[in-house]
């Protein structure tokens, strides 16, 4: 028969140990408990915890589970796979240099890379996205364009340039990850980046940069002179 939490002397539950001992002093599954709050039937918050983190057989590999994935693992319904992931994304924002790009000027590659790297560092796919900034080159947009495979992304110019003109964009740069980690530009990316120059020329909105992002280091096209502005 599963142990049920109120089977649990008071002072020993999840919740009760956090108020008492700290949060920081807290077990890995009654950190879990207590965002899932209850188990099913049959199985305790606890001994669902448990399970899960067996499953995936480290704490970190949280970070790369979704939605899919937990509406699959038995006792975990809509409601708290939505809490789940909601509370790992938070852990994952408070944790990043840089929270937000919108109304930041860029003045280098650096710090784009920066705000993208635990963005992106544990996607199997690629993953392209393009900002949009106005004259001074201050971010007014964001958007996830396209996620392709893990070699091979379709990017469209027009969805890319019809976005620039909703937002009023003078000039845009263009991200995307590479899942292996090896930055070096594929002959892909740069023919991608060519044919982005050549539509930007005769729309007027200015390619600055496209920056390819691993999980420790990153490519700027602009850096390595292969964009001239």
């Amino acid at each position: 028969m599963a142990v049920k939490i109120k089977d649990i002397p008071k002072n020993e539950r999840p919740r009760e140990r956090l108020i008492n001992k700290g949060v920081e002093n807290l077990t890995n599954e009654e950190l879990l408990s207590i965002i899932l709050k209850s188990g099913t039937k049959g199985v305790s918050v606890k001994e669902l915890s448990t399970k899960l983190l067996c499953n995936l057989k480290s704490i970190k590999k949280l970070n790369e589970i979704n939605l899919e994935y937990l509406r699959g693992f038995k006792g975990i319904g809509m409601t708290k796979a939505c809490e789940l992931l909601a509370s790992i994304e938070l852990g994952k924002r408070i944790n990043n240099e840089i929270d937000n790009l919108k109304y930041i000027k860029l003045t280098n590659a650096k710090l784009v890379y920066k705000y993208y790297k635990d963005k992106l560092i544990d996607k199997k796919q690629e993953h392209f996205y393009c900002l949009y900034l106005d004259s001074s080159k201050i971010v007014i947009g964001e958007k996830l364009l396209f996620i392709g495979t893990v070699n091979y992304s379709i990017i469209h110019p027009r969805e890319i340039f019809k976005e620039a003109y909703l937002l009023g964009a003078s000039a845009i740069i263009c991200v995307h990850n590479h899942p292996s980690g090896n930055v070096t530009p594929s002959k892909q990316d740069f023919d991608m980046t060519e044919n982005l120059i050549e539509v930007s020329q005769i729309l007027g909105i200015q390619v600055l940069d496209h920056i390819i992002v691993g999980k420790t280091n990153y490519y700027s096209f602009l850096e390595n002179n292969n964009i001239n502005i």
